[in-house]
């Protein structure tokens, strides 16, 4: 008897419309779309507004950059006798620098675009929300509605401000991080609240062109967690441009007013001025996805947990970018993307963001970091010592008029190799790049020698790392 043929199971994996769907078109959603799509995946990204580039090129890093490269260009014409020979400094209002700002942002756009053009990515504008793990739901400003199915989703949508319950930010003097953008009149003073990175950057924006400015700061210091010498170095510089920080501070609520807004502290204090920017961190962009359909939640700040892969708590929902949190970096979060693209493709990411993530605070002048700092190192107890340079000695300073800050080399005494690197003054987020790169190098080739027997051009700015190197070597004894 002849026996029967065994039929062998075979599964049928689901067809979908796209490989992937990934929800903003951020830094980090644009990295994940972009590596995706470069191998032959179907991809489709969704953007809630009416333009791609997410908060980064709209609202946060890119706006506001571009205002204080405007400024800082404003009080280096105004500072200069070689171009302002007149007794009254020239002024512009916000609404004029922001022009700039607007042509940068429209650039920018264009750009973003373009790479989802070339790499057929399908792009869809609408509210994304979860209908399953498996299917999202986009609602557009018609009031239509689309349903997409994938095989895998990313979550990359970003961040917005944190905006408190009990101020009323409808209020045409009340702004946060993304409104002051709105900004059409010219107040004469400004009160800041928070003195993170952001409120301490437009800080220093809005005195640059001449408006008194209160920053009020939760903590006693200034940026604490930058080498305790740069931040006395921000705070002694703002506070002699003529700002007035108030440390450990809290409001107990903000009342606003026809012709202004008054701050009430919970210490008693009140302050008034024209307008308010508060600026004290930022919230993730979940609250509108419908988490609950797949089994996800986010913590209090709207931030989602992930894996080394970036993979959530469901098997086929990655999350990237500010929406995880640390280090919340539009340059971190490209290659966050990038990095989730290759573990949804190969299982897991072999590459991973570099442990010395480089910090660019762009105050005026601006400050920049990577490494530890001082305060760290004691800590651990590990034997340091430090080189420095001030840009008022070097030539190219002297002769570009910018010789507030310098540049401090942070290096092992026994085996010299670099530590850490902090910059404060023009171009201090362009400078530290030199020494992180030589800090990624391994063995000898990470010494402070690399800079003592290197050739810099001169005259330059990249100069002050001979000099703080030598600086440094000097103070070695055995």
């Amino acid at each position: 008897m002849a026996k029967r043929a065994v039929r062998k199971k075979t599964t049928v994996k689901a067809k979908f419309q796209y490989d992937a769907v990934v929800i903003g078109t951020g830094p980090a959603g644009e990295g994940v779309a972009m590596q995706l799509s470069k191998v032959g995946k179907k991809v489709a990204i969704i953007e809630k507004y009416e333009f791609v580039g997410g908060g980064c090129t709209h609202w946060g890093t890119i706006p506001s950059k571009a205002l204080r490269h405007s400024v800082s260009r404003l009080i280096e014409f105004n500072r200069n006798p070689l171009f302002n020979d007149s007794e009254k400094a020239h002024h512009l209002t916000f609404e004029q620098i922001l022009s700039h700002a607007s042509s940068v942002i429209r650039k920018q756009t264009m750009l973003r675009r373009s790479f989802y053009e070339r790499n057929r990515v399908t792009v869809l504008h609408g509210t994304a929300s979860f209908i399953d793990a498996h299917t999202i739901e986009v609602a557009r400003d018609d009031g239509s509605l689309e349903r997409l199915t994938a095989d895998q989703v990313v979550i990359a949508t970003g961040s917005r401000p944190y905006t408190p319950k009990d101020i009323d930010f409808s209020h045409p003097r009340i702004y946060n991080s993304d409104t002051i953008l709105d900004l059409n009149h010219d107040p004469k003073n400004i009160i800041i609240y928070g003195a993170g990175v952001i409120g301490t950057e437009y800080a220093s924006i809005f005195k640059g062109m001449d408006v008194k400015v209160d920053l009020v700061n939760m903590r006693d210091r200034l940026l604490s967690f930058l080498d305790g010498e740069i931040s006395d170095a921000i705070s002694y510089h703002l506070w002699n441009s003529g700002i007035v920080i108030r440390h450990n501070e809290t409001y107990k609520s903000v009342e606003g007013r026809e012709d202004g807004v008054v701050l009430h502290l919970e210490s008693g204090k009140k302050m008034k001025a024209d307008c308010l920017l508060f600026a004290n961190g930022r919230t993730g962009n979940t609250d509108m996805l419908n988490l609950s359909a797949v089994g996800l939640q986010a913590d209090s700040r709207g931030q989602l947990k992930v894996d080394s892969n970036y993979k959530t708590e469901v098997d086929n929902i990655y999350a990237v970018g500010d929406v995880i949190g640390y280090p919340s970096l539009a340059s971190a979060a490209y290659n966050q993307g990038r990095f989730a693209a290759e573990a949804m493709l190969k299982g897991e990411c072999h590459t991973s963001l570099v442990e010395d993530i480089p910090t660019g605070i762009y105050t005026i002048p601006e400050i920049s970091s990577v490494g530890k700092t001082e305060q760290e190192l004691t800590e651990q107890k590990i034997p340091y010592e430090v080189g420095r340079a001030q840009f008022k000695h070097l030539a190219r300073a002297q002769i570009a008029h910018s010789l507030v800050g310098g540049l401090k080399i942070i290096f092992h005494r026994d085996t010299k190799e670099i530590l850490g690197i902090h910059c404060f003054g023009e171009r201090a987020s362009e400078i530290v790049h030199i020494g992180q790169a030589i800090m990624q190098q391994k063995g000898d080739a990470n010494t402070i020698d690399y800079f003592v027997n290197t050739t810099f051009n001169y005259p330059t700015m990249a100069e002050a790392y001979r000099v703080a190197a030598i600086n440094g070597l000097n103070r070695l004894f055995n």
